[in-house]
């Protein structure tokens, strides 16, 4: 596939003509839900272990997807090496990315957290290369580097204020490690759905082992099974794993079938802005003009990463 030439002007509902109202469907839900997801997770700091909170977390949304496959029917029995693509998707997408992500953000500005998780787009640019050998084309690479600069633009003063210490970098390393976990779900969930696997037994199985793998880490560390009893944490555990596990991975697995996982993972440069503007609303958050200027760049990285090129 080649590049068509470019119109001199472009706007965002031409540029995105080529998707239809599904696929666009899938990537706005897939936005907001994993943009807002944010709240979600600091409510949940505290008095739960991080590793019991996410358990607790897939620990429902598995029950749930279970409930799913059984109603609509879906296969539950695969080969066994697919039951070793469903524990490295278990690993990668429900259990090691999130935890990454938990401890890293104890030492880093929660900006910086979701600057660094928006090199997803990046990382999924270099690892469809590598795996699937997928040429990247420039006008994907260019709305990448675009959107991410952007990205960098709205959390400069957090980036600049960070005070990369031992512990920032330790920090900001985690973080870093829990986006290639993220992109490294992504590749293996593709050749599973490669595969002709249901996207529902997928994901059922996915979050089945994620919670194994995360029930014998709290085993490990000596961690109570306990759930803080308040309204604050009960409702944003049900947030998380309902919107922002089952409705959004399902959401964000399809996007990777129909887009790939470079235009899909896209939507992580998204995130940040989602968050933004919910904390503008409740925390009273202050746009500044290099904020402004920051979310143009990441919009407009946007269409041209979506946008679809004219066949030849």
């Amino acid at each position: 596939m080649t590049d068509a030439a470019m119109p001199t002007q472009t706007t965002p509902a031409r540029a995105l003509k080529g998707l239809d109202g599904t696929t666009l469907g899938l990537y706005a839900a897939t936005v907001f839900l994993w943009g807002v997801s944010w709240i979600g997770i600091r409510a949940q700091l505290g008095v739960v272990a991080p590793e019991m909170s996410v358990l607790w977390r897939f620990l429902l949304a598995a029950v749930l997807m279970w409930a799913l496959v059984l109603a609509t029917g879906h296969r539950m029995r695969f080969p066994l090496a697919d039951h070793g693509r469903f524990l490295a998707v278990g690993c990668c997408l429900f259990s090691f990315n999130f935890l990454s992500f938990y401890y890293g953000g104890l030492s880093i500005p929660s900006g910086l957290l979701s600057v660094v998780f928006s090199l997803a787009s990046v990382f999924n640019l270099a690892l469809s290369f590598i795996v699937f050998r997928q040429v990247v084309e420039p006008r994907v690479a260019l709305g990448g580097a675009i959107g991410v600069a952007g990205i960098g633009l709205l959390f400069w003063p957090e980036i600049a204020g960070a005070g990369f210490n031992a512990a920032a970098l330790k920090g900001l390393g985690l973080c870093v490690m829990g986006t290639l976990f993220f992109c490294s779900g992504n590749m293996i969930s593709t050749v599973v759905q490669r595969r002709g696997v249901p996207l529902l037994s997928a994901t059922a199985w996915g979050m089945t082992y994620g919670c194994a793998v995360l029930l014998a880490l709290n085993l490990a560390r000596g961690n109570a099974f306990i759930i803080e009893p308040t309204a604050k944490y009960i409702g944003s555990l049900l947030y998380l794993s309902v919107g922002a596990s089952v409705l959004a991975f399902m959401a964000y697995l399809t996007l990777l079938r129909r887009l790939g996982a470079a235009r899909a993972g896209y939507a992580t440069v998204l995130f940040p802005i989602v968050a933004l503007t919910v904390s503008t609303l409740i925390e009273g958050y202050v746009w500044t003009p290099l904020a402004i200027v920051g979310v143009v760049l990441a919009l407009a990285g946007n269409v041209l990463v979506l946008r679809r090129p004219a066949a030849k």
